[in-house]
């Protein structure tokens, strides 16, 4: 071979790579609800009494599934407004969370377009998180929190959307986690697609 082909061959290994870093690898899990007698909303992947019930089966994505980029522009641009974020960010976290799946779910749990954690679904005030009105209203509203939190840093407010508030506060950086660390990197590389798009 070749340095002309061993180049040209390198750099296809390496778009690859980079691709498959990148690209969402969902996660099916079964979301279980209940309403206690308060009227409180209890979501979970791991019902621990008979008292939750089935609210949602997630099945595997099929390969080669994909969603538009564009189908939940009008609802993004409610939320950026509503919150004063950046339209272009809000969508690149929902890409990098959901690749845009109004119905996955993470292992963890996390549910919807922005991947919201069950134990959140009250503090944001949301009543289906499979509603991407809803979802995406929510996920934009604790992001614009993490925002203030760090005082405008992205890096810092998409980590702590990722791992926690109290995690980066620890570290008083990005966490030193893979899957931080790709978030973060998956989020900024999609919001400078989306400003330029």
């Amino acid at each position: 071979m070749n340095r002309r082909n061993m180049n040209f061959f390198l750099i296809i290994i390496l778009d690859v790579v980079i691709i498959l870093s990148v690209a969402p690898f969902p996660v099916s899990a079964d979301i279980y609800m209940f309403v206690d007698s308060e009227g409180v909303l209890h979501f979970t992947n791991m019902p621990s009494s008979p008292k939750y019930k089935l609210f949602a089966k997630e099945y595997p994505v099929k390969s080669g599934k994909t969603f538009t980029t564009t189908k939940y522009d009008k609802l993004i641009a409610k939320a950026s407004k509503k919150h004063g974020l950046s339209f272009s960010l809000i969508k690149a976290i929902i890409k990098a969370e959901s690749d845009f799946d109004p119905n996955a779910v993470s292992k963890a749990g996390a549910m919807g377009l922005m991947q919201i954690m069950p134990k959140n679904i009250t503090a944001f005030n949301i009543n289906n998180p499979f509603n991407p009105s809803e979802n995406i209203m929510g996920g934009a509203g604790y992001f614009k929190k993490m925002l203030k939190c760090f005082e405008g840093d992205i890096h810092l407010a998409l980590a702590a959307y990722n791992a926690g508030p109290a995690t980066v506060i620890r570290y008083r950086n990005i966490p030193p986690f893979e899957e931080t660390e790709n978030f973060v990197d998956r989020v900024m590389k999609y919001y400078y697609i989306f400003k330029k798009g």
